[in-house]
């Protein structure tokens, strides 16, 4: 398994460099190594990745918005430049756990918080327990409750062993991300900006244990954890920003709705033309939507 350093040099190989120049900083969580970029100062801005992504997903709004805000964006164990560990309890729960933690390390409060994907739930999983540090919240194709919906393509990468081979051995669900989530091709560089931290079956043991993680039965050990932020979704009364990405083939229609429903008092925008990764299709919409929202 590659350490940190490595990857590092190969985003200097890579030509990397100019779009994620940002220093690595790291908090030790038993023992693993919690990697985490933070940019800028002023309010911190919170942004969470998903699977199987890492910071990477939110380069550019890092770049758009340190000039005036404090951006923090971690890599969950397992993703980017964070430790790997083989045998590590992946879980939604302990993904809520070492985000806070990081919170508590570095004193954040009055958060802005940006969510996408996974990081959806667990951002929601650390607002609906500590509603007193966030301020607003951004919401980017993503859930933060059970759901049954769910495409056969990625139910399928959930069955045991097989689904573990094919996600892990023959990579299809980080190389499929790179032409499947974007309406808009990305430029090679970019594609191999996101596969870089999930490069061989070990490197990529985190992609499998978050896929493996979605609880489609109510006996999943994160079915309850999941349960749990939805009954309290509604109680949450920050400032919120929903803004979707219409042609996510995950993500759909369905679960944009059910946000405008859970809160319907957010200021929602659908962007028809783009994919799954919202930023990449609808970038500079975004940014301005954004900080519309937050100045």
């Amino acid at each position: 398994m590659e350490n940190m350093n490595d990857l590092k040099n190969k985003i200097k190989d890579l030509g990397l460099e100019t779009v994620y120049p940002f220093r690595s900083h790291f908090l030790q969580l038993g023992e693993n190594n919690l990697n985490y970029v933070d940019e800028g100062e002023g309010q911190p801005i919170l942004m969470l990745h998903g699977n199987p992504t890492w910071s990477f997903y939110y380069r550019n709004l890092i770049q758009t918005f340190k000039s005036k805000f404090r951006t923090v964006v971690p890599d969950h164990i397992g993703c980017g430049f964070s430790d790997k560990p083989q045998d590590y309890a992946y879980t939604l729960e302990n993904h809520i756990q070492n985000t806070y933690k990081l919170i508590r390390f570095l004193d954040l409060k009055n958060i802005i918080l940006i969510v996408h994907d996974w990081g959806g739930a667990i951002g929601f999983g650390l607002v609906t327990r500590y509603p007193e540090l966030f301020d607003k919240i951004v919401i980017l194709n993503t859930a933060a409750y059970p759901s049954s919906h769910i495409p056969q393509r990625i139910n399928l990468l959930r069955q045991g062993k097989f689904g573990e081979w094919l996600t892990r051995k023959l990579n299809l669900f980080a190389w499929p991300a790179t032409f499947m989530t974007t309406t808009k091709p990305l430029p090679k560089m970019i594609k191999e900006g996101y596969l870089l931290p999930y490069n061989s079956w070990d490197n990529r043991v985190a992609v499998a244990r978050f896929v493996q993680d979605i609880p489609m039965e109510k006996e999943h050990p994160t079915y309850k954890t999941l349960s749990e932020i939805e009954e309290k979704l509604k109680s949450l009364h920050h400032p919120k920003l929903i803004l979707w990405g219409g042609k996510d083939f995950c993500f759909n229609h369905h679960f944009f709705e059910k946000w405008v429903n859970i809160f319907p008092d957010a200021d929602a925008h659908w962007f028809s033309e783009a994919g799954h990764y919202v930023l990449e299709d609808a970038q500079d919409e975004v940014s301005l939507k954004i900080w519309d929202f937050i100045k």
